[in-house]
């Protein structure tokens, strides 16, 4: 005997993502701004002049990925239940990408699920981890294993928050964004080797090309089944070199910048990209100080951890190996052998 459950719906979750200065929102509804006291010091001042609610309440957790975190998560959640937030209420994400992606999963768990908007205050996470639902936590196994994909009711980018900050965090977003030039737009590459993102003009033309590109991949595949994959290019050598690292060696954009130069390596031993297209990269990289080489302490470890990556299954690894600038090829059957070869020159460095 079998019974059906026709469950067949379509279910929109389009949403806007605008790219402009923070306009005055109103919620009639209990809403909750989840941030850092790095974040809140420097611009929730800003942010509650913009925004107003029914009731409003400020949850700050540690900031650092090393917080990305269980005992984080528990944090946000015990506030929402002691102030009785319900199905009908709100969650603001209001910071960079540890933010983003830790308030966007309390946001698919509690009480199955409530709606959250992303503010992004860092370039990485404007260009990227703001957009696309991708949300999660980190444990001693590895970066975002556990996690949901929640796409957010909306996104404001306001390039007012960039203007504090630092270096190596406006370095680790530029590392998001030449990875989405590199898999599928090389004139966006050719634009960012010929322009400086320090412009502000320039910049704000790199963050809608980058947004752009990650709405349309995500348009087409949003839970990650093929092409979005493509998306992970510098990620998956990027997460192990974070996770060797205790995550405090390295910035999120900093560790993925050497995973792909490490992927760059990959495709020239395939005869996927040349080594002028992999030099190219390398420099555009390090042309935002951005670190490209790293050394590998114990190979065969090194390799093992891929089998934690969520691309991977059982027996095989997945890869995001460039085609060139402007390319991405997404393989499970590269020969163990090659993969180690590269392992190992990073190893003599």
């Amino acid at each position: 005997m079998q019974v059906n459950i026709a469950l067949k719906k379509v279910v929109d979750n389009s949403y806007d993502i605008t790219i402009d200065t923070l306009p005055k929102i109103h919620f009639d509804t209990k809403v909750a701004i989840v941030t850092n006291p790095k974040v809140a010091g420097l611009h929730l001042a800003y942010l509650l002049s913009k925004i107003s609610a029914k009731e409003l309440y400020i949850i700050t957790v540690p900031d650092g990925e090393e917080y990305k975190n269980q005992k984080s998560i528990d944090t946000v959640l015990e506030s929402l239940f002691n102030h009785r937030f319900n199905r009908k209420s709100m969650l603001i994400a209001f910071g960079g990408g540890v933010i983003g992606d830790m308030t966007g999963y309390v946001s698919s768990i509690y009480q199955r699920g409530i709606d959250f908007i992303q503010i992004p205050t860092t370039l990485l996470s404007q260009v990227d981890a703001s957009v696309g639902g991708k949300t999660g936590m980190n444990n001693e196994f590895g970066k975002n294993l556990i996690g949901a994909f929640h796409q957010p009711k909306s996104v404001y980018i306001d390039p007012y928050f960039l203007n504090t900050l630092p270096p190596r965090e406006f370095g680790a977003g530029v590392a998001e964004i030449v990875k989405m030039a590199v898999t599928f737009n090389k004139e966006f590459f050719e634009f960012l080797e010929t322009e400086d993102l320090k412009d502000t003009a320039v910049l704000q033309n790199a963050i809608r090309q980058a947004v752009q590109t990650k709405a349309d991949v995500v348009a087409q595949d949003e839970k990650e089944h093929g092409l979005r994959a493509a998306l992970n290019y510098g990620h998956t050598f990027g997460h192990v070199i974070e996770n060797e690292t205790g995550y405090k060696k390295f910035l999120h954009g900093e560790a993925v910048a050497i995973g792909m130069v490490m992927a760059n390596e990959t495709a020239r031993k395939m005869n996927l990209m040349s080594e002028d297209e992999a030099l190219r990269i390398k420099n555009l990289l390090q042309k935002y100080n951005l670190p490209t080489e790293y050394k590998i302490k114990n190979v065969d470890t090194f390799y093992e951890t891929f089998y934690l990556d969520k691309k991977s299954s059982d027996s095989a690894i997945t890869f995001i190996i460039p085609a060139g600038i402007g390319g991405v090829e997404i393989t499970d059957s590269i020969d163990k052998s090659t993969i180690i070869e590269v392992l190992n020159a990073f190893g003599e460095l």
